[in-house]
């Protein structure tokens, strides 16, 4: 069967490449605020796809829908340039449910707990401040939206979504994989302070999909500047979001033009983020793939 082009999300390209299999291929584009910006960030994809292969074979007791990353394994789907940034997978039916673990209070947590005291139906306690360490983790779920931005949602409204057999494995496995990947990057100096999961289901069972703790799924801070209070520095592209953030941008189309310095800003950031966490060079990476 030839390679059929089935899908292009903000970052990644898919194709059905036959024997329910896919062909994952993650670009250097970069969005925010749901929205795709005008400048790639070089190497972005092979990061993303670098890492999550990393984590794929890390956490490999929990199924997932990796086949191969290896070069002469990937099929041919008429783009260059696959090597590094393309994964083989099985073809899995996506849960309709972004499994997202906080373990730190940020982002869109932060703005519910400071005006509500809950994020998404959790209760927290009372006076905690911005990046503060949460008691535990909790499972704060999200739409997955096919155009616009995915919204909060309560982990009852999740198992409504996706039943509550299949929402209680994933949110297992997502609770699971955060502990054990938190504890392993605070080894490395790096704090995980939350992150997205997303699976889907393979011959009827629960499987992890698309991509796990990467720069663009997930808030990484560094440990030894770690400051609760406020914003935290980050190898991801909240650094891009910061940017923008001053530069007046309302979220909404057509966004600005990212100056080269904060393109090349970023694309260090994610490079930091794969050599820190995985513990080897980014070039060891490409080599690793192309045999």
């Amino acid at each position: 069967m030839d390679a059929r082009h089935v899908g292009s999300g903000k970052v990644r390209e898919l194709f059905d490449v036959g024997d329910d299999r896919l062909l994952l291929v993650a670009s250097d584009r970069i969005s925010a605020f749901d929205v795709v910006l005008p400048q790639d960030i070089p190497d972005k994809g092979k990061v993303l796809t670098g890492l999550s292969h990393y984590w794929f074979e890390i956490m490999e007791d929990i199924p997932n829908h990796l086949i191969s990353a290896l070069s002469e394994d990937l099929p041919d789907v008429g783009m260059d340039d696959l090597g590094g940034r393309a994964m083989l997978c099985k073809k899995a039916e996506p849960i309709a449910i972004e499994f997202v673990v906080r373990g730190y209070l940020s982002g869109s947590g932060w703005k519910e707990y400071s005006s509500s005291g809950e994020v998404c139906g959790h209760k927290l306690p009372e006076g905690l401040t911005e990046s503060a360490q949460l008691p535990e983790p909790i499972l704060t779920p999200a739409t997955k939206a096919v155009t616009g931005h995915d919204e909060n949602i309560t982990e009852g409204q999740a198992a409504e979504v996706a039943g509550e057999a299949t929402y209680r494995t994933g949110r297992d496995y997502a609770l699971t994989i955060y502990q054990r990947a938190t504890e392993l990057a605070a080894e490395r100096g790096v704090i995980i302070a939350d992150t997205k999961f997303e699976f889907g289901i393979y011959e009827g069972e629960v499987i992890l999909i698309d991509e796990v703790l990467t720069p663009d799924s997930s808030r990484f801070w560094p440990a030894d500047t770690y400051e609760p209070g406020g914003p935290q520095p980050s190898f991801d592209k909240q650094f891009v979001r910061d940017w923008l953030g001053s530069a007046g941008w309302n979220h909404e189309p057509p966004p600005p033009d990212l100056p080269e310095d904060v393109v090349a800003a970023t694309r260090q950031r994610y490079l930091e983020a794969y050599e820190r966490i995985s513990g080897r060079p980014f070039d060891s990476w490409t080599k690793e793939v192309s045999g």
